[in-house]
């Protein structure tokens, strides 16, 4: 069973860091590109960023270049998303997901965490 868990959300003012992690269990995660998504009440679900299966490959939304930043660990089987700069649209439920060998900006992930909720003040 392959599953996916987000951590690290929760409450801060803007202008402040969070790190989330995403730790993976039932899947060869070597083998699997990762991606962080956002969605904002009453909004569609985003491509935050991106990362190949080395790490060596980083893919961005625009709006979070220079803030964000993305990486993993092959021994861990995880994930990060370091967020700096928050600002209040930021504001969201993130979730990372897993796809087989590339990364695309689109929802098209083989799996999915349940998600860790980010909620930036003003």
């Amino acid at each position: 069973q392959v599953t996916l868990v987000e951590s690290g959300g929760g409450l801060v003012q803007a202008g402040n860091s969070l790190r989330l992690s995403c730790a993976t269990s039932g899947l060869t995660f070597r083998t699997y590109a990762m991606g962080w998504f956002r969605q904002a009440p009453g909004k569609e679900r985003e491509f935050v960023a991106g990362i190949s299966l080395s790490g060596g490959g980083l893919v961005f939304a625009d709006s979070m270049k220079g803030r964000f930043t993305i990486s993993r660990d092959n021994f861990k089987n995880t994930v990060y998303l370091q967020m700096n700069s928050l600002k209040p649209e930021d504001t969201a439920v993130y979730y990372c997901a897993a796809r087989r060998y590339s990364v695309v900006t689109t929802t098209d992930y083989d799996y999915w965490g349940q998600g860790t909720q980010v909620t930036v003040s003003s």
